[in-house]
């Protein structure tokens, strides 16, 4: 007979596993189909491997600056890339073993295999030509997304690398060409320039960091060009030739032809949907470039199927793949009150050196958007925690509702903003005015107290500066 599940998720990364659990939580018979690694690319070849070897380059950074820290070393510090993608690696191993035994806690049976709908609830798992079918009441589709590529740039491991090749290098190149400035491009960049690679980032939009506030990510460019990252914007990429040292791209920047050649190419241009061989064509669900088409719960067009995370559109983040995960399962099992996620309210983060995060709107979105806005600035060099740190780059900016005293938008660059971030997030949550963030008591010596003096700078109230 057909195994029957009352929630059947396809796809293990922090969308479906998620969802997974809170499902079974919530006492409904729950599985879960996943083709390759429990946890998905996030856990294992993204997210998390990737903040491991940044974590790396950070140490070897502080540790190149140690002296004026009191630090006396016999010797410069010299990076063993071998250990630092094995402990990479190492921590990825872990939490795959860790979900793992999230889905054995909450009795979520595992299915290895791709799966394909059939319609009607019912579908067929394919696992190394043995197949198996199964029927299920709910279908949360959580695939996720792959690397897009350039035509002419295809990946082939040696020379040109998606965000999995340049995880795990095994010698460092002396120089790297990343295509693409979003965060996967910028911090990609940062580690290899910190770990020794000459590094050069092209970038089709205007500026790097396009969908950030346009002062962060104007100050990222200054500090990233002082760590000897070159930087070109405006760049358009044509084709590739080979060459005795490795791949000279070809671009043109203001219809001026320019060229740039190094040992190896990150590809970091986006992310294609993962919707073929799913059987989409036996529902009736849509999809738009590669992404399905979902309402404001996640529901596509085909009763009781779902799609959430990087398959069904933007923001493509982690967090937001996972809030998704349980909203649709709180749906599911009839939870009362559950609230559509506000893509405004899901805060980004970028782990370069300094660090980048922001939530909510951009002071020229908000101004496009008919806002009368009070604009908050408030420098880390003022801040004293920041100062014995060691790390006084960058600022807190916020945009605040003149009318309302709304917090449209906090954008941050410099230390462990992507920590701080969460502070804003909150006050967007519980819309908070301008009135309590003022009156509320930041500890000190705190980084956090940027936060504080961003909203009090917003009406002229800076306190140290």
């Amino acid at each position: 007979m057909m195994e029957n599940y009352q929630v059947l998720v396809i796809g293990a990364g922090p969308g479906g596993y998620v969802a997974a659990i809170r499902a079974a939580q919530l006492g409904l018979k729950t599985a879960i189909v996943e083709r390759a690694e429990l946890g998905g690319v996030c856990l294992n070849w993204g997210c998390l491997p990737t903040k491991t070897l940044l974590r790396s380059t950070e140490i070897l950074r502080l540790a190149r600056e140690g002296t004026s820290y009191g630090l006396v070393l016999d010797s410069a510090p010299r990076f063993d890339l071998t250990t630092a993608v094995k402990r990479s690696r190492d921590v990825a191993k872990q939490l795959n073993r860790g979900v793992q035994g999230l889905m054995k806690k909450n009795k979520v049976t595992v299915l290895t295999g791709h799966a394909r709908l059939l319609g009607k609830g019912k579908v067929a798992i394919d696992n190394a030509g043995a197949e198996q079918k199964v029927q299920a009441k709910h279908i949360i589709l959580a695939t996720g997304a792959r690397a897009r590529s350039i035509p002419g740039f295809e990946p082939n491991s040696e020379s040109i690398w998606t965000a999995r090749e340049a995880m795990m290098p095994e010698v460092l190149p002396k120089s790297i060409t990343v295509i693409g400035a979003g965060a996967i491009g910028v911090e990609f960049a940062s580690f290899y320039a910190t770990a020794g690679s000459k590094v050069t980032i092209l970038e089709a939009s205007d500026r790097i960091l396009p969908v950030e506030d346009s002062e962060i990510s104007g100050l990222l460019a200054e500090h990233l060009r002082k760590q000897g990252i070159e930087i070109y914007t405006g760049a358009y990429v044509e084709n590739k030739e080979t060459t005795t040292c490795g791949i000279k791209v070809n671009f043109t920047k203001g219809g001026s032809p320019l060229s740039v050649e190094s040992e190896k190419v990150i590809l970091a241009v986006g992310i294609t949907g993962n919707v073929e061989g799913l059987g989409l064509e036996n529902t009736k669900i849509q999809v738009d470039r590669t992404h399905i088409i979902v309402n404001e719960y996640c529901e596509t067009d085909e009763p009781d199927i779902y799609a959430i995370g990087d398959i069904a559109g933007p923001p493509w983040l982690a967090h937001k793949a996972s809030h998704e995960g349980v909203m649709v399962a709180e749906l599911i099992a009839g939870v009362e009150d559950v609230h559509a996620l506000d893509p405004k309210s899901v805060p980004s983060c970028t782990y370069c050196h300094p660090q980048v995060a922001s939530v909510g709107i951009t002071e020229k979105q908000a101004l496009e958007q008919g806002f009368e806005v009070d604009i908050g600035r408030f420098p880390f060099l003022g801040n004293g925690k920041a100062l014995s740190l060691g790390e006084p780059e960058g600022l807190v900016k916020t945009v605040i509702d003149k009318k309302t005293g709304e917090l449209l938008g906090a954008h941050m660059i410099g230390p462990e903003v992507t920590e701080l971030i969460s502070t804003y997030t909150l006050a967007r949550t519980l819309e908070t005015t301008e009135v309590e963030l003022m009156q509320t008591v930041f500890p000190h010596p705190t980084l956090s107290e940027a936060l504080h003096e961003s909203v009090l700078a917003a009406y002229g109230r800076a306190l140290h500066i």
